[in-house]
């Protein structure tokens, strides 16, 4: 095996470097994989445009980003050989958000708080490289048949999976989702495997929401382009229209528009369930209608992260429920990653999600 690699090292803002950086040794408690795919996500972009800091100690570079990937086992830790939990050649995908196992929140089963997790991609090394390691318990094998740039969606398929357990669908809801990217046509696909009756996509963009069409939405509602034909001038008029006047059972956000979560609460129904996503902006405020969200009896909740739900996810994308193929709309190679980066935050070519392909 060869003791250098190539891999796209961020050093700051617009200055990434292709180059050659040693190949990782697995500590006892890691496993080394080579990278087959990592996808691009929004902070990825932030990160490399200087909109957002690396949680590196510094705050910057050098670093190898990406969080969102998958790969082939090549040397396997000490420990993770002794319990035969992985073996060179498996299939895997890893979870970037390494929590420490050990903190009285990881015991509670709160992993996703945890006050000592280390990202991949974020505060240590990540994907966009040939090799990477991770600690063995953040990762998950995936089978036979899963693309690998299907495969390197996993983490935000389980991000969706979380945020739509959250949403506590019952079999007919009204749910509504507020944001048709690539996490939120994850979401209604999520949404109608959970048994919801009808699933309306809310957005901008007529080219999303088509997606979201071919992705399974009953209903699809443009609330900026008034010469789209699905463009709705109130949501929230259009909402009681399509329920009689009852308004949504779930609504998700996947979106960190304040816009978008205050019509969230000014759609949903009696006994609903809001569930707020995307991230705003450190200063964002939400404002709330308590009265009216007393009297309906409302639940509104958070989603962050993916606790313990990656097997769900890989189980729904094996079995066909959630279908990836139109999500994953553009393709390219390490070395294109700059120019990619830059067409993601400029939309050039209507992306819905763009990965990194290492073969």
């Amino acid at each position: 095996m060869a003791e250098t690699m190539t891999a796209q090292v961020f050093y700051e803002p617009e200055d990434m470097r292709l180059e050659q950086a040693p190949v990782p040794t697995p500590a006892d408690d890691q496993v080394l994989f080579a990278v087959k795919a990592c996808s691009i996500c929004g902070s990825d972009v932030a990160y490399y445009f200087g909109d957002s800091s690396l949680e590196t100690e510094t705050g910057k570079g050098p670093l190898i980003l990406g969080h969102e990937y998958a790969g082939e086992v090549v040397a396997v830790g000490k420990i993770p050989a002794a319990l035969g939990l992985f073996k060179p050649g498996d299939r895997v995908v890893v979870d970037p958000v390494q929590y420490c196992n050990s903190c009285a929140i990881c015991k509670k089963g709160q992993v996703n708080l945890c006050e000592y997790k280390q990202v991949l991609g974020v505060s240590a090394n990540g994907g966009f490289a040939e090799y990477s390691v991770s600690h063995y318990t953040g990762l998950h094998k995936v089978p036979e048949g899963i693309k690998w740039e299907h495969a390197a969606l996993t983490e935000p398929l389980a991000c969706a999976v979380y945020a739509v357990n959250n949403m506590a669908i019952g079999v007919g809801d009204f749910a509504v989702i507020i944001g048709p990217g690539a996490i939120g046509l994850m979401m209604l696909q999520l949404c109608k495997a959970a048994g919801a009756g009808t699933v309306a996509l809310v957005g901008t963009r007529d080219y999303r929401l088509e997606i979201g069409k071919q992705a399974g939405a009953d209903v699809l509602i443009n609330t900026k382009e008034k010469n789209s034909p699905y463009y709705a001038a109130d949501l929230k008029a259009r909402i009681a229209e399509l329920t009689d006047g009852m308004f949504a059972d779930a609504v998700v956000t996947p979106t960190g528009a304040v816009e978008a979560m205050e019509q969230a609460l000014a759609i949903s129904g009696r006994r609903s369930r809001v569930v707020f996503f995307g991230l705003p902006a450190d200063d964002a405020v939400v404002r709330v209608p308590a009265l009216a969200s007393i009297l309906w009896d409302k639940t509104i909740r958070f989603s962050w992260l993916a606790p313990l739900v990656w097997p769900t996810a890989i189980k729904a994308m094996a079995s066909g429920q959630v279908d990836l193929s139109m999500i994953c709309t553009h393709t390219m190679k390490l070395g294109d990653l700059k120019q990619g980066l830059a067409d993601v935050k400029n939309r050039k070519g209507n992306p819905i999600k763009a990965v990194v392909k290492m073969d």
